[in-house]
């Protein structure tokens, strides 16, 4: 009997990878498509960064390497911390895993056990609800909008703990909103969440580099929750790494050793060729990333500008990352060939099926009233992009 698992049932394909998929299956028919659904910088990973990989190949890393990680790369993590964030961890409070998602997931289900609230600010990225409920966690809800710039105040976090809470996981800078957290509003979510010993905090930064108005600011910085605080971070954004794979953690020491411990279950090290290459882009700053970081800049104020003169289409200023979130419920309820718009979901399949451009609806985000586009992409085919689904959306009736 072909039935897979409940478990697996539960749980939701991914939405951007599954647009994505969609978007390569009509490019293979030959159809003209942009693909604005993917969060993948259209960057290749620097030269330097790909030596070191060729040259770990050279002199053998190509045996087990430790479950979590080298020590020198954890090192490097260490110094990173030190570095560019003004935190403290030691080398075993340090887990290298397969990507930044696979760290998230080790730790849901390192801390969860079986009806533990785990509190999720929306919009929020794809996985988190998924991802909690397979550590069979109940994720809570707390919905934010596009007039707060999608963040969550901290009395709505206040207002959503209550006894079984045990996690808070959010991003910032945020997919899919692009909008970060300042250091004033870091603070107040803080003095909420040292008043409950028993809440971790899974702070995602993946995009850390990617940020358009200054210093990033981690939650892990005020002493009061910081032996509660997980900082989940990685290289694909920041370097361009995306397929390289790598992803890490800087936890409590209880729960760096629970990680390992599982991961040394699941799929023990990480790849050491990727491992060698991830320790060079760390070792050699943030700098590198400033150029790209500013290309991004550009392309987003470009956006934004052409969004203005789509009616319809209510944005705000994202603040990092490479994605813009506009409100879309004005074009609910409208038609075209005999078939009506309902939610975003409908407005991103008419958008990839009259425009031919990929975008994600803002459900799988827990916000049903946005789609989200992403300008990883050249800022002509962006233009492009943007031409068509003006030209689309002013066909709605």
């Amino acid at each position: 009997m072909e039935k897979a698992s409940d478990r697996l049932n539960k749980m939701a394909v991914s939405a951007t990878l599954a647009m994505a998929q969609k978007s390569r299956d009509l490019q293979a028919q030959g159809i003209d498509v942009i693909n604005l659904s993917i969060g993948e910088p259209d960057f290749d990973t620097p030269m330097h960064i790909k030596e070191a990989a060729k040259k770990a190949i050279d002199e053998n890393f190509s045996h087990y390497p430790p479950v979590p990680g080298y020590d020198s790369l954890r090192k490097a993590i260490v110094t990173k911390f030190k570095r560019e964030n003004d935190l403290d961890f030691t080398v075993d409070q340090i887990v290298v895993s397969t990507g930044a998602k696979h760290s998230i997931i080790n730790v849901f289900l390192s801390i969860l056990n079986p009806g533990d609230e785990v509190i999720i600010p929306a919009p929020y990225w794809v996985s988190y609800v998924d991802m909690a409920g397979l550590a069979e966690g109940t994720p809570v809800i707390v919905k934010c909008n596009i007039d707060s710039d999608f963040k969550m105040t901290a009395a709505q976090l206040e207002a959503a703990i209550t006894p079984k809470t045990r996690a808070l996981i959010f991003s910032s800078p945020s997919n899919p909103t692009g909008n970060l957290y300042s250091k004033a509003e870091l603070k107040s979510l803080a003095e909420v969440i040292s008043k409950y010993p028993n809440l971790i905090v899974i702070s995602d930064e993946i995009y850390e580099h990617i940020n358009f108005v200054g210093k990033h600011e981690s939650i892990a910085q005020f002493s009061e929750i910081k032996d509660r605080v997980v900082v989940v971070n990685g290289v694909s954004k920041g370097y361009a790494m995306t397929g390289w794979r790598i992803g890490y953690i800087g936890a409590p020491l209880w729960i760096a050793k629970a990680v390992t411990k599982l991961q040394g279950q699941f799929t023990s090290g990480a790849c050491t060729i990727a491992q060698k290459a991830s320790e060079a882009a760390l070792n050699a700053g943030a700098e590198q990333c400033q150029e790209m970081t500013a290309i991004f800049k550009k392309r987003r104020d470009n956006v934004l500008n052409f969004m203005k003169d789509i009616p319809g289409l209510k944005t705000n200023i994202p603040e990092g990352a490479f994605y813009v979130f506009p409100e879309v419920s004005y074009f609910y309820g409208k038609s075209y060939d005999g078939k009506t718009i309902n939610n975003s979901d409908d407005l991103a399949l008419y958008l990839l099926e009259k425009a031919n451009v990929a975008t994600v609806g803002g459900t799988a985000f827990g916000s049903p009233e946005c789609l989200r586009f992403s300008y990883a992409t050249s800022e002509e085919i962006m233009l492009e992009a943007l031409k068509r689904i003006k030209k689309a959306l002013a066909e709605l009736k």
